[in-house]
């Protein structure tokens, strides 16, 4: 089937049904959603059932690109300042030095092991050399996965602001394959100028954003979402005009936005949630189509050492070094190495070599497909496994709740309260099984020392907590409120009740 305007839209809405409905029940079964949407695009695709014909590099590369625009973006507004502050030198120590490690180290090994040359190998190695936004946001996120000791937020700041520098590493690297004689020293200048001029314009168009966001007064709250997507795009497509990274522009300056006042802030972040996840499944779709899985199996053999060499050694080295200055637990450093989740950028940068007609483009692009594949389904299925194995999972029942969830949760106002725990309430030590409320009423979170958590059943309720109760009917809170503070037959005071 060849796609055309008159098809496209029906092909397109068919596959996003197709893999949300796939993917709401993919983790029953341990299968990453993203594996999943990337197995659907192949199957619709001219080897698979589907029969769709699409093999054009340049429009997967574009389709990349904005899709990377907006996942980078909701990540970025996703990522508090707070809880990210104490652990910024890691984070951005695992996005340069890390990646530079994981490429050289992946190179010489690529070279070692297979005819290409030095260059080639080394592209390959920076093409893979970042993990994937994509997949850690997503992954970490459906599975709803709590981790100690600010792992989450290093993770999701290391992932989030990699690309960048993987970005200029492949830009470099591919020139020096196109021209040799160059030398090395010639891409510094590059990199010095894409990450500095990336950086400064990610924190001005943020500063800007901000402005005109709640200046500009528009009629209709809809409309904001709309206004930052263009500021988005502005800022990605002007920082790249004058030689910056555009996707560390974006990125700081959706975190500079994420942590500012901003009119009708929930319904932008609704709005980005909700795009990231059809960019995610867009992207995912679009590089399954482009895949010709006949071509990838010949490489398979070469693809898995590759592979099991990227997860087993260059990664954990990569980390191990570019830590070594750091205090942290060994455990904590073994976690964030397995977390070295590759997924759909290593494979849009892979098309710049398809794009540039260099001899070995093929064969590069079908091995990081395949090196991207193995990695989300060794290592994104076992993030949970392995998390618990290291002791690095918080228990269920003590998961804290980012300002950002908290943000986006939409409950019904009539019918929520706030509730106080004073120390002489007889709900004081009890698990919340044991309040009995009534079956339309539920605790859907507890503020304790500033801190959101998640209650469960066996969650024990201490003095001074602040209930979040939800109820169905207003006249359910009376039998609430005598569950939690009834003392012998006789109600005390009402607690402090925010309607």
């Amino acid at each position: 089937m060849n796609l055309t305007i008159e098809n496209i839209l029906l092909v397109g809405s068919l596959l996003l049904f197709v893999s949300i409905i796939v993917g709401k029940t993919s983790y029953k079964f341990g299968v990453p959603t993203l594996l999943l949407f990337l197995t659907i695009g192949m199957l619709a695709g001219s080897d698979g059932i589907g029969g769709i014909q699409f093999a054009d590099p340049k429009a997967a590369q574009f389709i990349g690109v904005v899709a990377l625009n907006f996942i980078l973006f909701s990540g970025g507004l996703d990522t508090q300042w707070n809880a990210v502050k104490p652990i910024l030198w890691q984070g951005v120590v695992l996005s340069t030095v890390g990646v530079l490690l994981t490429a050289l180290s992946l190179g010489l090994f690529v070279w070692y092991v297979t005819d290409f040359t030095i260059y080639e190998s080394l592209l390959l190695g920076s093409i893979v050399s970042s993990t994937d936004a994509a997949a850690v946001f997503s992954i970490l996120r459906s599975k709803s996965l709590a981790l100690k000791s600010n792992l989450r937020p290093t993770l999701e700041l290391e992932s989030g602001s990699n690309d960048p520098m993987a970005y200029v590493l492949t830009i470099a690297f591919l020139s020096l394959v196109l021209n040799p004689a160059q030398g090395v020293a010639s891409v510094i200048p590059l990199f010095i100028q894409q990450m500095l001029v990336g950086g400064l314009a990610g924190l001005g168009f943020g500063m800007l954003s901000k402005t005109i966001i709640n200046r500009i007064q528009l009629d209709f709250e809809g409309l904001y979402p709309i206004l930052v997507l263009a500021l988005m795009f502005v800022t990605f497509s002007a920082t790249d005009f004058v030689g910056g990274n555009g996707f560390l522009a974006i990125y700081i300056c959706a975190v500079y936005l994420g942590n500012q006042d901003l009119i009708h802030k929930k319904a932008i972040m609704k709005f980005y949630d909700g795009m990231a996840w059809l960019m995610q499944i867009v992207l995912f779709l679009t590089l399954g189509l482009l895949v010709f899985p006949t071509q990838v199996f010949p490489v398979m053999g070469i693809g898995l050492l590759i592979s099991l060499f990227l997860i087993l050694v260059a990664r954990p080295v990569s980390v191990f070094l570019s830590l070594v200055f750091f205090r942290m637990q060994l455990r904590k450093r073994f976690y964030i190495s397995w977390v070295g989740l590759r997924g759909a950028v290593p494979i849009v940068f892979a098309t710049y070599p398809l794009l540039a007609g260099i001899d070995k483009a093929p064969m590069i692009f079908n091995i990081v497909f395949f090196v991207s594949v193995t990695s989300v389904l060794i290592q994104g299925t076992t993030l949970g496994v392995v998390a618990k194995w290291l002791r690095m999972a918080l228990p269920e029942r003590i998961k804290p709740i980012s300002e950002s969830e908290k943000l986006i949760i939409d409950l019904p106002k009539a019918n929520l309260q706030e509730i106080m725990i004073l120390p002489h309430f007889t709900a004081v030590k009890k698990r919340v099984v044991d309040l009995r409320f009534p079956r339309s009423a539920f605790i859907v979170m507890i503020k304790r020392d500033d801190v959101y958590l998640r209650p469960g059943g066996s969650t024990v309720i201490l003095p001074n907590d602040v209930l979040m109760v939800l109820a169905d009917r207003e006249q359910d809170f009376a039998q609430v409120h005598e569950r939690l503070h009834r003392t012998g037959g006789q109600p005390l005071p009402n607690p402090s009740v925010v309607g």
